[in-house]
């Protein structure tokens, strides 16, 4: 990646990373079928969960939301990029806003790591369709 990112000829002044992630709906719908309240709660916050539906609603109602969630998690690490230590799932959360667009709150490793890379800001697009969920993240990082 280039030092700065560039609009034509005129240098803007910050760097940016994108990360995107497509996962299978019928994969997670079948992790919470095996493994229900557990697995959501290892992979999610509360708010996370809440979001897709209650924590008992069917696994086929829950699972689009999740795993949206999960390639939004998944595309945040690959705008982050760790090496040594590889932060908690839930340390990347999708916090859905009141509007119904959803922005990232990282904490903790997710949060130490974002900071060690230089970002200062993210977006976030999540969607999902009947088969599959996309997730893309941008990271802004500005120079010093």
């Amino acid at each position: 990646m280039s030092e700065s990112c560039r609009l034509g000829s005129a240098p803007l002044g910050f760097d940016i990373r994108v990360g995107t992630d497509i996962q299978a709906i019928d994969e997670i719908e079948r992790s919470i079928r095996m493994y229900g309240a557990r697995y959501l709660s290892r992979l999610f916050t509360p708010h996370e969960i809440e979001s897709c539906g209650p924590v008992d609603a069917a696994p086929k109602l829950l699972a689009p939301g999740a795993t949206a969630r999960f390639a939004a998690k998944e595309a945040a690490l690959k705008v982050l990029r760790p090496t040594d230590r590889i932060p908690n799932w839930r340390d990347i959360e999708v916090q859905r806003q009141p509007g119904g667009w959803c922005e990232l709150n990282l904490t903790n490793a997710a949060r130490e790591l974002a900071a060690e890379g230089g970002f200062s800001q993210f977006s976030l697009s999540i969607s999902h369709g009947s088969t599959h969920a996309v997730a893309t993240v941008i990271g802004i990082r500005w120079p010093g």
